[in-house]
């Protein structure tokens, strides 16, 4: 039985312990947090369960992609799931006109819906959803295929700006931005964004979003008994200290308690620069720790976690974005921008869902540099003025959901918020980023972090090595096992699993 040492049990590490797990490895997860998950962890505030990320999840629909890899770990019969409705998967407001788009499931009903509030727009539409399918046809990963190329020859669109790609086929300023509501979910940014990160994604929710029933923290619970179902173990409060480097390969890890943790394989999930710090300098050549430090980082976000009013505000089953103008739509990520241009709103589902909702999440784009004065204190030390601010960003949100819903201040009971200052310490992401390393279709090869490292026991997996979110993250937990196991072997067997 071969072993391996896992650093960080979030979403990517979880995913790659469990394949690797279930191709007969012994995993030791070690995780930072006193709960495993990252994007997945929920807190219970106000008698309330809310998962801090993870609100809105696609490739779960039955044939999907990551449906189909938890068919292959065993897990998907005890997936609790809320699909958003089929009529109205996502509604669209933006305050500029007070316009509202509702997108219906699926790629003839994206079209169909948007057709209808741009009539003359349909005969575009439908290239452009075309296209969005044509180039995801073209990545055989998404469709869990196996490949023969080491490098794969893409269409000349692939790699072009997304603002671009749909400038090429949407001829109308305003339904261009509306396309490219979705740019919130993967840090999407003008001229930057490469075309092919806006097709997957948009492709994955036109096929149809789910939500975490009671709580994301139960899929944790599923991923790990995966691991430790195999002899396995997912250590949490036993966040990595020092990763003892000598000739380029791995001897042991050690954690804050002083523990030592030996394998034959080392994997990191958590942000590469992260890593960077818990290693000796000579691990690594100085030029790859430069670029790692170099390669721009997607911004972050800024939550509002809140707690209604009994049978005050119904339970509303698709993702709400506001949006200001429709020219933002691009500018989440830049500076000198009034805040906020946009935000997610949802009412998250329970278990056994009824007509009224009892919580309501705000999810806001933030760049990390509105809280960097803070960046030295710690949670729960950093300050009045801190949370005089963050009950100001809360009121400010507050007085545009009562643009999106009238009336709605009046069903909030309590509120609790998180900033980019937050996510960067639970998660260990820097600078709180939402979607790791950010993407950009002028250098491609400087945000492509390849799984494999010159250390020859240590790979990398996570959303800084591939594509960000519920989709991107299982992928690439798929070529880092593949590293291990060979080109294929693990698509070769989800498709044998799944037949």
């Amino acid at each position: 039985m071969k072993t391996a040492v896992i650093i960080g049990g979030g979403l990517g590490g979880l995913f790659t312990g469990g394949i690797l797990a279930k191709e007969g490895f012994k995993i030791m997860v070690l995780e930072k947090n006193v709960t495993a998950g990252g994007g997945l962890q929920t807190f219970n505030r106000f008698g309330k369960t809310y998962d801090t990320g993870m609100h809105v999840i696609g490739g779960m629909q039955p044939g999907g992609n990551i449906y189909r890899i938890c068919q292959y770990l065993g897990i998907i019969d005890k997936v609790e799931l809320v699909n958003v409705d089929d009529d109205c998967t996502d509604r669209l407001y933006f305050a500029e006109d007070k316009a509202t788009y509702r997108i219906k499931k699926g790629k003839e009903g994206f079209v169909s819906s948007l057709s209808a509030y741009f009539p003359n727009q349909r005969e575009a539409l439908q290239a452009y959803a075309d296209a969005i399918y044509r180039m995801t046809d073209d990545i055989k990963l998404f469709h869990l295929q196996p490949s023969t190329e080491m490098f794969p020859i893409h269409s000349e669109e692939f790699t072009i700006a997304a603002d671009s790609f749909i400038a090429k086929y949407i001829q109308d300023p305003k339904l261009r931005s509306v396309v490219a509501y979705m740019n919130p979910l993967y840090g999407g940014r003008s001229d930057e964004t490469p075309a092919y990160i806006h097709a997957i994604i948009s492709r994955l929710y036109m096929q149809g979003a789910s939500r975490f029933a009671g709580g994301s923290d139960k899929f944790t619970d599923l991923l790990t008994s995966v691991i430790e179902s195999a002899g396995g173990k997912v250590h949490t409060n036993e966040g990595v200290e020092w990763v003892e480097v000598n000739n380029r390969h791995v001897d042991y890890v050690r954690t804050k308690k002083g523990n030592t943790y030996q394998a034959d394989y080392y994997i990191s999930a958590i942000h590469p620069c992260s890593l960077l710090r818990l290693m000796p300098e000579n691990s690594f050549p100085k030029a790859y720790r430069t670029r790692l430090n170099s390669i721009p980082n997607s911004y972050s976000a800024f939550s509002v976690y809140i707690k209604l009013k009994p049978g005050t505000f119904p339970y509303i089953n698709h993702s709400e974005y506001f949006m200001t103008r429709y020219v933002d739509i691009w500018n989440f990520g830049q500076h000198n921008k009034i805040w906020p241009l946009g935000f997610l709103f949802m009412t998250p589902p329970d278990e056994q869902q009824g007509e009224y909702a009892d919580k309501a999440l705000v999810t806001i784009p933030m760049l990390y540099d509105e809280v960097a004065k803070w960046e030295e204190t710690e949670v729960g030390k950093r300050g009045t003025d801190y949370e005089a601010w963050k009950e100001g960003k809360a009121r400010d949100l507050l007085a545009l959901i009562e643009e999106l819903h009238p009336g709605f201040s009046a069903c909030v009971d309590k509120i609790n918020t998180a900033s980019p200052l937050t996510i960067r310490d639970y998660y260990g992401s820097k600078e709180g980023s939402m979607f790791g390393f950010s993407k950009d279709y002028k250098n491609i090869a400087l945000s492509q972090v390849p799984v494999v490292t010159k250390v020859d026991n240590l790979l990398l997996t996570g959303q800084n090595n591939g594509l960000p979110g519920f989709c991107g993250v299982p992928l690439t937990a798929i070529n880092t096992v593949e590293a291990i196991l060979g080109q294929n072997y693990i698509l070769n067997r989800i498709n044998e699993c799944v037949k």
